[in-house]
């Protein structure tokens, strides 16, 4: 008989701390967030920041799960794992090889994708026009062919350097555009494939000498050592153009276009929150990053200089950011 007032009070003691941690997982109400990029480097920095901004802001209580996948493809997989085992409420893939390891491994939680270049071509969704599945987000195409005219004219090259990673779907869609955007400038283009970051000084090293110029898109793991390619190229006096405007502003890149990697992280909060808010993810389209607001254009003179360059009073008037006796100026 005591033995059975025991076995109650317990299960009923158990069954009170039961219901005590549920209230408390109720009362707390926060959903779980997992945001994992690439790499860590100033523009991926942004674009998580922007995203977390637009979330705070917006009033819903979250937990965030930050991951950082270091380049590795395999690490990607692993973070995927654990957002699914864990449940988090929301995944976020900034960068194509995150992305696309969250999308193949997470078929009932949102996922949401940002900075993809191309998303059509990672497979990550059949149509720009609406999500797939439980999968949309933001893309960062830029105009690449528009680029390389404007980096010919206001240079002069004739030959262009473009280094890019060979196992990401993002650079190889990249580079199809580079060949285009050389094919109509009329330009003989020179390309060096890398698989990670370290690899990023030597190919510099093998390519500086035989280019007048180097073109940058936007590559993750060519940023994630952008300045051990600065140093190459800029001690053999040859200009770089870049389609990420943050990477540029620690110098040495003669011009930048593209827009702000903090507003694309913005861009794709304001997703996140329209699915908390209850959206389904294949209602919401691709967005892109198309108001002039969005973008910006860097010129630095210093670099100019070194390398014999003379920008165009109209250029000149057109930039938003100029960088002169090794300061970043806004206008």
């Amino acid at each position: 008989m005591k033995l059975t007032k025991v076995v109650f009070v317990l299960a009923a003691v158990a069954l009170t701390m039961s219901f005590s941690a549920c209230n408390k997982k109720s009362a707390d109400g926060a959903k779980k967030i997992g945001i994992a990029k690439i790499v860590q480097h100033v523009a991926l920095d942004d674009v998580e920041r922007g995203i977390m901004d637009v979330i705070n802001e917006s009033g819903i209580k979250v937990e965030y799960d930050l991951q950082n996948a270091n380049g590795d493809v395999n690490t990607a997989a692993q973070i995927a794992n654990k957002y699914k085992d864990e449940r988090v409420d929301l995944a976020v893939g900034i960068a194509t090889p995150v992305a696309l390891a969250l999308a193949n491994t997470i078929k009932d939680i949102p996922v949401v994708f940002g900075t993809v270049t191309d998303p059509l071509g990672a497979g990550l969704v059949t149509s720009l026009d609406k999500g797939e599945g439980n999968v949309t987000g933001m893309s960062d195409a830029v105009p690449t062919v528009q680029h390389i005219a404007q980096f010919a004219k206001v240079a002069g090259i004739k030959t262009l350097g473009y280094i890019y990673t060979s196992n990401e779907a993002n650079s190889i869609s990249s580079l199809n555009l580079v060949k285009e955007g050389c094919e109509k400038a009329g330009l003989q283009l020179v390309t060096q494939a890398i698989t990670n970051s370290s690899e990023v000084k030597a190919a510099a090293d093998a390519i500086v000498n035989r280019v007048d110029g180097i073109y940058l898109t936007t590559d993750n793991t060519v940023f994630s050592a952008l300045a051990s390619l600065v140093q190459v190229f800029g001690a053999a006096k040859k200009p770089i153009f870049s389609a990420d405007v943050t990477g540029a502003q620690e110098g040495g890149i003669l011009m930048a276009s593209g827009f702000n990697y903090y507003k694309a992280g913005r861009a794709t909060g304001e997703m996140c929150v329209q699915i908390l808010n209850g959206a389904d993810p294949a209602s919401l389209p691709v967005r892109f990053m198309t108001e002039p607001s969005d973008s910006d254009l860097l010129l630095n003179l210093d670099v100019a200089k070194s390398c014999g360059i003379t920008f165009s009073n109209e250029l000149l008037s057109q930039a938003n950011l100029i960088f002169e006796n090794g300061e970043l100026k806004n206008k």
